[in-house]
């Protein structure tokens, strides 16, 4: 089949790496615009469109939905991995098998922007990708493929999607044979739905009056963007990594015990591991309270 395949992220390197490899042709990339990045606010080109020019693929960078439409034309199918932007309706007919998408949840389960992040904050014990049909709503399409996997309690965001952009080049890979067969995809289910909305930075503010393993899920879950954060003199402190600990302390009062930090929740207290203090990098956090030289009655709000 000619594919092409419409990604943003990183992640979709792995089947990127795959469907060149494949008996299929890898005709082009879409991805999206140069975007500005860094304290420079240069214009940043994305990994795909990187891997792109690395592999001598064409890459394409569509303005609208009219330069998408073009794009696809003539195409036998195309995938989609956090490709960032709605596809209308009447694009997504234009390939001879439409288009599906890689996505990093079992669905029905987190549907929707962020369902990697949804599911450490959850604390679900079992996750993986699904392969689908791409319809108008929102990953409601059916299913050609899905491979899960035990979710560790220990798994921040970062490490989880690049265990699934893995995960899913196989799901992929099988899904072409399942449609170059004439396999039709399976309806989705709908029991069990959950939405995964975008996280935003200021759904990111611990409350220590939580209890310390929901607090540590929400840490996980948004390192590294957009961080999990507290306020601490006034400023914002990031909390990049702790762990559980059998201490106790007031809630939200940092302590300083045999050369840790812990800081107090509505449970345990948790010891905090590294953080990003306000205009700094990240450190670790005896580093940072070294130079903070806490006192008896700090907080964090």
């Amino acid at each position: 089949m000619r594919i092409a395949v419409a990604a943003t992220p990183a992640v979709a390197i792995p089947t990127l790496d795959a469907l060149l490899a494949s008996e299929h042709e890898l005709v082009s990339v879409i991805t999206k615009a140069d975007a500005p990045a860094g304290r420079g606010r240069t214009l940043q080109s994305s990994p795909v469109s990187d891997w792109a020019g690395s592999n001598k693929v064409k890459v394409f960078k569509p303005e609208s939905k009219e330069d998408l439409g073009e794009l696809v034309k003539g195409l036998d199918l195309v995938v989609t991995i956090g490709y960032g932007l709605l596809i209308p309706a009447e694009i997504l007919k234009i390939p001879r098998h439409g288009f599906i998408n890689l996505h990093f949840s079992l669905l029905p389960r987190w549907r929707g922007a962020a369902p990697v992040q949804r599911a450490i904050e959850a604390g679900d014990s079992i996750t993986g990708v699904t392969v689908f049909q791409l319809d108008a709503g929102m990953d409601t399409g059916p299913i050609y493929q899905s491979a899960q996997i035990p979710l560790p309690s220990t798994t921040t965001s970062e490490d989880l999607f690049n265990i699934l952009a893995k995960l899913g080049v196989d799901p992929v890979i099988k899904t072409l044979d399942q449609i170059s067969r004439g396999v039709e995809p399976s309806a989705q289910s709908t029991d069990g739905v959950t939405r995964a909305n975008k996280l935003s930075k200021e759904e990111g503010r611990i409350d220590w009056n939580s209890d310390a393993e929901s607090i540590l899920r929400k840490i996980r879950a948004f390192d590294p963007n957009p961080g999990a954060w507290s306020q601490f003199r006034g400023q914002v402190l990031k909390i990049n990594k702790a762990r559980l600990s059998n201490e106790s302390a007031p809630t939200a009062a940092l302590r300083s015990k045999e050369k840790s930090i812990f800081v107090g929740t509505s449970t345990s207290a948790l010891e905090l591991l590294e953080v990003t203090p306000a205009g700094k990098a990240q450190m670790l956090a005896t580093a940072w309270a070294n130079g903070a030289r806490l006192s008896a009655n700090d907080l964090l709000q």
